[in-house]
């Protein structure tokens, strides 16, 4: 065993010096002190023993020890107690000391091994704390490490996600600009639906998942013979079965991106109608989600205030009454309501 520090304080000079070469013989570094005032003063944590005798003037062992409790050293201290001082070594072990030693000492074999018993308990205290300490600090080292990891994963994630939804516009942008009549429809169906969705105080969420809808609502006519979309002419039924399956095949195309499932639906359903006679599935009133019926709208509008190979384009007015004689059947009467009084707005502003 290391050479042990050990603090003893005792009023008694006779006892106090006999203990102090008890202690020095078996390899302790030892202080000792003549009263309790005088160890507390001596005492810091590199200690590990303390050993106290019980009567002495001014602070006694009880209070001494009350003291050193104080402070959380956790070093062990033993009583050494006079002969027919049984009870206060119980009230001492009470306290919370380690052990007690009668006086005088007699059997040095067995004063030795219960103060090395003490010091052993003192290592003991110190590994433990050392490695809560340790323990402590790797914990929170790894806490560090998992938080920096979750960041880079999210921040991977999220260039991901940029990434992904950057290619489908470019696709989407690319198809558009085969026709001069579609050029610009994505973005100015966007422009419209977030108009709705703000006038409509959507969360910033519910805007975040509307727009992205709105950019790739079209993605599916990737699939769709660009000739239909330019024909100067009404589609063949054929044409027509072909050309309503985009809205499907949006949907499959955005489907392995988890972070999109809001927005499948939406462009699942941007054909649907209020009275169920939409497609690609039938759904109608509640079965359409808010974010839906607004996109729903804004497609349709620009699709009749744009000109087309096939037909000339609605005015302001014109798109603005059919927007609500197909409210209720075709349209959500309150995005309708919402609507006309955005474009209104925005038709006095340019007027200004």
């Amino acid at each position: 065993m290391a050479q042990a520090k050990i603090l003893i304080a005792d009023d008694d000079t006779l006892v106090r010096e006999a203990v102090y070469k008890i202690l020095t013989m078996f390899g302790h570094a030892v202080v000792a002190c003549a009263s309790g005032e005088e160890a507390l003063a001596a005492l810091n944590g590199d200690f590990d023993l303390v050993i106290l005798d019980i009567n002495m003037p001014g602070l006694d062992g009880f209070e001494t020890l009350k003291h050193i409790n104080d402070r959380n050293y956790g070093i062990p201290v033993i009583f050494l107690t006079g002969a027919g001082s049984m009870e206060f070594a119980v009230k001492a072990i009470n306290l919370g000391a380690y052990d007690f030693i009668p006086k005088p000492i007699e059997d040095l074999d067995i004063f030795n091994i219960k103060v090395k018993r003490a010091i052993e308990k003192r290592m003991y205290v110190l590994q433990e704390k050392a490695y809560k300490e340790n323990l402590e600090v790797e914990v929170r080292n790894k806490t560090r490490e998992l938080a920096e990891k979750n960041r880079l994963l999210e921040e991977y994630n999220e260039n991901l996600e940029v990434s992904a939804l950057n290619t489908m516009l470019t696709l989407q942008t690319a198809l558009e600009e085969k026709d001069m009549y579609t050029a610009g429809h994505t973005n100015r169906v966007t422009f419209h639906a977030m108009n709705i969705g703000r006038a409509m105080r959507l969360g910033a969420e519910d805007l975040t998942v509307l727009e992205r809808a709105c950019k790739v609502h079209d993605i599916g006519k990737l699939v769709v013979d660009v000739n239909y979309i330019r024909k100067p002419g009404p589609l063949s039924d054929e044409e027509w079965i072909l050309m309503k399956k985009h809205p499907e095949v949006g949907a499959n195309i955005i489907k392995p991106l988890a972070f999109m499932q809001q927005e499948l639906f939406l462009v699942r359903h941007h054909h649907e109608r209020m009275d169920g006679k939409g497609y690609p599935d039938g759904l109608g009133g509640n079965d359409l989600n808010l974010l839906t019926k607004i996109i729903t709208a804004a497609d349709s509008y620009d699709a009749m205030t744009s000109k087309r190979s096939y037909r000339q384009n609605l005015e302001l007015n014109d798109a603005v009454a059919e927007l609500r004689r197909c409210a209720g059947s075709q349209f959500d009467p309150e995005v309708v309501e919402v609507f006309v009084e955005v474009l209104e707005s925005q038709s006095k502003m340019t007027a200004v």
